[in-house]
């Protein structure tokens, strides 16, 4: 890694502004310890994982109904068991939002289905109040299951606090999921309420998804109750009134708090459940410590309830933060539409995806940011250098940009950004506190500023209690700990910086080996997506069986109305010899109307790498999990053709 553009750097007096500035200070005088810098601080959060995640237990004064008896009992991987004998709840720490007044807004809801919706603290808290009464009149208790097919609205999140402070199970799935995705993710976890709405508009298009209700509901036998929101005629929908108290069910560190799944692009989708304790004391470092949310901030991140995202978002009122909530095509009318909603809002926090923001870089945006705006995230994929600088240079000089790499498998980010530190271009500027991220070469041995694949080497809270339906674990470890016995392995690569920053450069299971030589994806498409007649692209690597080079092979989308020729494919392989290497130059470059990618985006490679090597489409990827199913058959003629 090259010293790297210094695009953002903190403000002298960022130890007196950030929160984690205070909380630096109260490791000082509550328990003695000093650090030079961020560098030493992360340090120690890995090197003394039991001191450093008390000391965020305490810091953050997490409610026990029964104190632990440890911190971290056993810290082998998998099966690490933290604060054991503690029992709390997830919703109660939401709902106490510390530093926030009963009359001031809380969420705000932004919908091109229906006016905007705003709840007051007090008023999120009476609507939790309702409808966890109306889940107990449906006979909803300790370990039951309550299904969300519900857009990104604040009728979502009441229900996930709702049903959480009744130490029920949530999941959620957004409703441009079809049926076959629902029901093969469901049916593993046996739901015996769902609430649903009846459809939703997307930008201009009406959408009515009675027909997939029904659908769903047929499909799941365990259902006893189905509740639906009048959302597609633009109504909200208002929890029958009760006099029954708030009350919080009283639950162990580990239980279970929502179902969250893996894309499902091949084979059924991962049911990863994620627990009460482990997401609470993880979202309440990384949004106050990483992210520097409290009191009078309002936190936006672009996202569906199908992505872990919305998940990380709904956590923002236990750090005192408001969260600004968006269902909608993002790009309607135009790319602009989410910068403005952030104007209006206004929004202090702007999360998005990385793609989102290259697709605004290239349509040449220039939004007008909020003078409140302070920090960006992005996350989904890579962000290239070029995202960095079109942020700076477009949005605004002042922010800092914030580079995530996490997943649903640990809901949160492992490395990021921090007040502390520079943001430099095309970086992520540092592991974040408790995540032990190591880079492993070839041989399993931890690296530094070489390519490597990306572990982690010392549980994290946030990892999964297990997955649904799996009571030996056989599923749980061969998904993470199969490479590398009691290391966590990602499926990423990434290298590691003398300075502790980092860079992604795509899948591990994806990899381009070109004559030995592991190449990154990611640095790939910021190279070909650069060029102004390429919208999307996917390469692939197809090994020689008999040791040779192999071959590796670009599929390119153009823009409206441009057809690729010999021009065209010339200047894509200069750009990348010239960006890159001469290794990076593809043997063969043919066109294609899309890129397959996951419903959140997600580009897939894999799937298409399979295709290629005469595995037939149903079986490459799972179509419910696409968000464009239609682009797989695409690559089918190449098959026939080699």
């Amino acid at each position: 890694m090259s010293a790297g553009t210094v695009l953002w750097t903190p403000p002298a007096d960022v130890l007196d502004r950030a929160r984690i500035g205070d909380y630096l200070r109260w490791l000082r005088e509550n328990r003695g310890l000093a650090f030079a810098d961020y560098q030493a601080l992360w340090q120690w959060s890995v090197d003394d994982l039991p001191a450093f995640w008390r000391s965020i237990w305490d810091y953050f004064d997490v409610v026990a109904y029964d104190q632990p008896t440890a911190t971290l009992a056993d810290p082998v991987m998998p099966g690490a068991r933290w604060f054991p004998g503690a029992t709390l709840n997830y919703a109660e720490h939401v709902l106490r939002m510390p530093g926030v007044a009963d009359d001031d807004v809380i969420v705000l809801g932004y919908s091109q289905t229906r006016e905007p919706v705003t709840l007051t603290a007090a008023g999120l808290r009476e609507q939790v109040r309702r409808a966890r009464a109306a889940l107990r009149e449906l006979g909803v208790g300790r370990g039951d299951r309550v299904a969300a097919y519900a857009p990104n609205i604040p009728e979502t999140y009441v229900l996930m606090l709702a049903t959480a402070s009744l130490g029920a199970v949530f999941a959620s799935c957004a409703p441009e999921f079809g049926t076959r995705s629902v029901v093969d993710r469901w049916q593993q976890i046996e739901p015996t309420v769902l609430v649903a709405v009846d459809g939703y508009r997307y930008g201009a298009k009406t959408i009515d998804r009675s027909g997939e209700v029904e659908a769903i509901r047929a499909a799941l036998p365990s259902l006893r109750h189905t509740v639906t929101i009048p959302y597609l005629t633009g109504g909200a929908w208002d929890w029958p009134a009760s006099t029954e108290e708030m009350a919080y069910e009283p639950v162990p560190f580990d239980h279970p708090l929502y179902v969250l799944y893996s894309s499902g692009t091949t084979g059924l989708p991962k049911p990863i459940v994620h627990g009460h304790g482990g997401i609470l004391v993880e979202h309440l470092k990384m949004l106050a410590l990483h992210h520097d949310l409290g009191p009078g901030d309002r936190f936006f991140w672009f996202t569906t309830t199908g992505w872990m995202m919305w998940n990380f978002l709904a956590s923002g009122p236990a750090v005192g933060a408001a969260i600004v909530l968006f269902d909608g095509d993002p790009a309607h009318p135009d790319l602009g539409a989410l910068w403005r909603l952030a104007e209006e809002a206004p929004v202090t926090y702007f999360g998005t995806s990385a793609p989102f923001l290259l697709a605004c870089r290239k349509a040449g945006l220039t939004p007008t940011a909020h003078p409140r705006l302070r920090g960006i995230g992005s996350t989904g994929a890579p962000l290239p250098p070029e995202g960095f600088a079109w942020v700076y240079e477009a949005v605004s000089p002042t922010v800092q940009l914030q580079s995530l790499s996490g997943g649903t498998d640990v809901c949160t980010g492992f490395i990021g950004g921090v007040p502390l530190l520079p943001v430099y271009e095309g970086e992520l500027s540092c592991r974040c506190l408790g995540a032990r991220v190591e880079a492993y070469d070839a041989d399993g041995q931890p690296v530094v500023g070489q390519l490597g694949e990306l572990v982690i080497t010392r549980p994290m809270p946030s990892m999964p209690v297990g997955f649904w339906g799996d009571p030996d674990g056989r599923r749980y470890r061969e998904a993470y700990f199969d490479v590398y016995p009691g290391v966590w392995r990602h499926g990423d690569w990434i290298t590691i910086s003398e300075r502790g920053s980092c860079v992604i450069t795509g899948r591990s299971d994806a990899t381009l080996n070109r004559g030995g030589v592991r190449l990154g994806t990611s640095e790939f498409y910021s190279v070909v997506e650069g060029l102004s007649e390429v919208t999307d692209s996917v390469v692939v690597h197809l090994e020689d069986p008999a040791g040779g080079p192999g071959e590796l092979l670009l599929f390119v989308v153009l823009a409206d109305g441009r057809e690729l020729d010999d021009e065209l494919r010339a200047k894509i392989a200069r750009e990348l010899r010239t960006a890159l290497s001469p290794r990076h130059v593809p043997d063969e470059i043919h066109q294609v109307k899309a890129v397959p990618r996951t419903l959140s985006a997600k580009k897939l490679e894999v799937p298409v790498k399979k295709i290629l090597t005469g595995t037939p489409v149903p079986e490459a990827a799972s179509t419910g999990a696409l968000a464009n199913p239609e682009s797989l058959t695409a690559f089918e003629p190449f098959v026939r053709k080699r």
